[in-house]
């Protein structure tokens, strides 16, 4: 960076950057982000006549593409540049274009504080990077959210350079498996990794003794014995498998081998997901306040989560010791439960032999505000004591400890943080969509906005639990570190203020192996191809498409003048960004899409006095607005009531049916749930370029990005899809299969939970490993927790109660 800006200084281009930055001058605005200063340019290289190579291709049209943002003081302008994803500079250049020095993170928090008239002498300063600093990191931006294959190439890389101490903590690390005090796997006669290596070779030898298909109980006493306890497998041929690769290991350690040993581990039986806010149920709960994409993730995830520790249980032949599979989904238990199960304590999850849904109350010293469903903004000042009284339904329920806590969103990822530490669990985090990225200077102007979201609250509680947490799971690598072009929810973490309360200097080291890629599937029990004609049920088919396409009912709005148009069909619950509005206003600027398609949207409400959330009543408002001003009547149908899971997998196939597609027009989305159900049903679908979701789709392959913010872009794009499949009826068809497809090959739960399990297993022998310094991290997050988030969470407990 330091020579590019030094050819701008000492060419002709150091002019064009003095009249840029003095027309920005001019514009009165101290603080620009990406697409203003690149608007800026633009208009600059027009109004300036270059060429049109200067845009892109001039020294100063580099520094411009690598900027993301320009803060503007009296002597200086200081350029935060990115020149590649997880990597951000600080550059101040003087006003009178002398030079242009690099800054460090903490002199660019103190003028982003200075912009925002909130500059303060002394300010706490949190800096994380300390505890990175030991640990095993990755080099390659490329590699990020590939923390698994990292650690396993890692590991073998040090078995070969210094295989004594690195076999000893493998050693030490097999020796600590047991289950309720139960060893497992090794007993007290093998004392050493010498003991290990011979007594292998002996069992070896007895096992190629055996039939293959001999049961372990036969021989168990003799494996016994030789200092093997049970959990290599359940036949003669599964424990010979397991100690082979394990010998291989030791003798010749690879990637390949160390996955596959690791893979046949048992050390997962009891496994807890904490997902807190909305409504944690299996029926009547869908569409309600909060409750969609994350609720339906948990649940099919608990599943898959239940029936892979079944199987890994008897594969390793501990099902004669009556070791059980046990999951539980931990959230709120809602006392006005408005008629759902969210008041019962206890609730099996459907399709399940010991999954469970355990609701806790929140305690009683709010019941006004506790008995009742509770915004994820509002509820931070119960997670403390919902923890301590988790902790003890915990126990009780499972019968011991648990080996895996899972936090979702960042309510779920403080409570896994807290339960975690205590019960000395691993400690996973899945944050499905961080709210930084999402409200613009959400931490700049945080005081603001507090009254509404109390971001002081959940940006504090998000640096505590992606820190503790021993993984990460996310859906797509764009989730850590975006694209050359935005920034990553998790790296938006890196550097930031929050004005009078704190710097962060180093809140995240996105290069840790911590960091796993692993998307979730889609239950296809119930979002299946609508070609799979024996699988639907003729009712729910006729019934679903009337629901669609003509019957009455006080929650549907609009009647649809001609049946025979393509539908585009469009689901999500209606806030602004989600973008139905924009949706609705693409389809209304353009008669062309109006001449041949419908367009069916599905929400969760109709009116605005449905709604609590102001914002959502105005989205709700602008889309009836919208619907008056192009004259859609006729031409849009719209459905505001949640549909039960099965009836949203008929709704994706009856849209199928009539050769429609499906629009997801959100401005961002960080994956998106609803992409993958439209997919597996078949739909060609059209989704937002702006986050992780673009990962789903190879567009023009099996489905189609599009730009929300340009209607008429986006508008043609669907055209020249309908216009093609017109011309060529194959070509619908050919978009649904490559669909239907790439959900089949990439997104399915089986191999999440595989991946899932495996990181558990792998991260559980690195935090031995690395136990001093994780133990140091723990206690400066609870100083973190103590000192700024319970007092804070304390003072919004007194404004609620007051307000009660």
């Amino acid at each position: 960076m330091y020579e590019l800006v030094q050819a701008i200084l000492k060419s002709a281009e150091k002019t064009d950057l003095r009249r840029l930055l003095s027309e920005l001058r001019a514009a009165q605005k101290q603080y620009l982000l990406r697409n203003e200063i690149l608007q800026a340019f633009g208009e600059y290289c027009n109004h300036s006549q270059k060429p049109a190579h200067f845009y892109h291709s001039s020294s100063l049209g580099k520094l411009i593409h690598y900027t993301h943002e320009i803060l503007l003081e009296a002597e200086s302008t200081w350029f935060v540049v990115r020149t590649r994803v997880a990597s951000q500079e600080v550059w101040r250049l003087r006003e009178d274009l002398s030079s242009m020095e690099l800054m460090t993170p903490q002199a660019l928090l103190d003028v982003r504080d200075a912009i925002a008239n909130r500059s303060q002498p002394r300010i706490l300063e949190i800096d994380l990077s300390s505890f990175y600093d030991p640990l095993p990191t990755i080099d390659d931006p490329r590699n990020i959210g590939q923390g698994l294959e990292f650690l396993n190439r890692y590991l073998c890389k040090q078995l070969f350079t210094n295989p004594e101490h690195w076999l000893e903590e493998l050693f030490n690390a097999l020796r600590r498996l047991q289950y309720d005090g139960i060893p497992l796997l090794i007993n007290v006669r093998i004392q050493s990794v010498t003991d290990l290596s011979q007594q292998l070779k002996k069992a070896l030898s007895l096992l190629n003794k055996q039939q293959p298909h001999e049961p372990y109980q036969n021989f168990q006493f003799s494996l016994q014995e030789l200092g093997f306890e049970p959990g290599w497998g359940n036949t003669a041929s599964r424990v010979l498998e397991t100690l082979e690769l394990l010998d291989q290991f030791i003798n010749s350690p690879n990637p390949a081998v160390l996955e596959a040993f690791v893979s046949r581990i048992p050390a997962n039986f009891r496994i807890v997901l904490v997902s807190i806010h909305g409504w944690v149920g299996q029926e009547g709960v869908l569409g309600r306040p909060e409750t969609a994409g994350q609720v339906a993730y948990v649940l099919d995830q608990a599943r898959s989560l239940e029936n892979q520790l079944w199987s890994d249980i008897k594969l390793a032949g501990l099902d004669i010791l009556g070791i059980q599979a046990q999951v539980i989904v931990l959230t709120r238990l809602i006392p006005n439960c408005e008629g759902t199960q969210c008041n019962l304590r206890l609730e099996k999850i459907y399709g399940t032999k010991n999954a469970w849904i355990l609701r806790v109350p929140f305690p009683e010293f709010n019941s006004q505000v506790t008995q009742n469903w509770i915004s994820k903004f509002e509820i931070w000042p119960y997670l403390e004591t919902f923890a301590i009284d988790a902790e003890r339904e915990l126990l009780a329920q499972l019968g011991g400890s648990p080996n895996l806590i899972i936090g979702n969103y960042s309510d779920g990822g403080l409570v896994a943080f807290l339960l975690a530490r205590r019960l000395k669990a691993i400690q996973c985090n899945i944050a499905h969509s961080l709210e930084k990225t999402k409200h613009l200077f959400s931490d700049l102007y945080w005081q603001e906005l507090e009254e509404q979201y109390h971001f002081s609250l959940q940006f504090t509680a998000d640096l505590i639990s992606m820190n503790a947490a021993n993984f990460i799971i996310t859906s797509s690598f764009q989730e850590i570190v975006g694209t050359p072009d935005t920034v990553g929810q998790y790296e938006s973490y890196k550097c930031f203020t929050m004005p009078q309360l704190y710097h962060v200097v180093d809140g995240i080291d996105l290069f840790s192996p911590k960091f796993n890629v692993v998307p979730p599937g889609v239950n296809e029990n119930i979002f299946f191809p609508y070609s799979q004609t024996e699988d639907r049920v003729k009712s729910d088919k006729e019934r679903v498409c009337e629901l669609l396409t003509s019957s009455d009912s006080p929650d549907i709005l609009g009647h649809l003048d001609n049946l025979s148009k393509r539908p585009i069909f469009s689901l999500a619950p209606i806030h602004a960004i989600k973008n139905l509005t924009g949706l609705a206003e693409c389809f209304g600027k353009s008669k062309d899409l109006q001449e041949c398609c419908n367009l069916i949207l599905v929400t969760g409400k109709l009116h605005p006095d449905e709604s609590t959330s102001l914002e959502q009543k105005a989205e709700i408002q602008k889309l009836h607005d919208i619907i008056d001003q192009y004259h859609l009547h006729g031409k849009i149908r719209w459905l505001g009531m949640p549909l039960t899971s099965r009836d949203l997998g008929e709704a994706y196939r009856a849209i199928a049916d009539c050769s429609g597609i499906f629009a997801h027009f959100a401005s961002f989305e960080a994956f998106g749930l609803t992409i993958l159900e439209a997919m597996i049903s078949g739909l060609p679908t059209f989704t937002t370029q702006f986050g992780g979701s673009s990962e789903i789709i190879q567009d023009g392959e099996n489905g189609f990005h599009i730009n929300p913010t340009n209607l008429a872009e986006t508008a043609e794009k669907i055209l020249d899809f309908i216009n093609k499949c017109d011309t060529n009826p194959q070509y619908w068809q050919e978009i649904s299969n490559r669909a239907i497809e790439r959900v089949h090959d990439k997104y399915n739960w089986q191999v999440h939970t595989k991946q899932l399990l495996l990181c558990a297993r792998i991260q559980g022998f690195w935090s031995s490993v690395y136990q001093e310094n994780r133990e140091a991290l723990l206690r400066y997050l609870e100083v973190l927790f103590y000192l700024i988030y319970k007092p804070r969470a304390e003072k919004l407990l007194e404004q609620q109660m007051q307000r009660s």
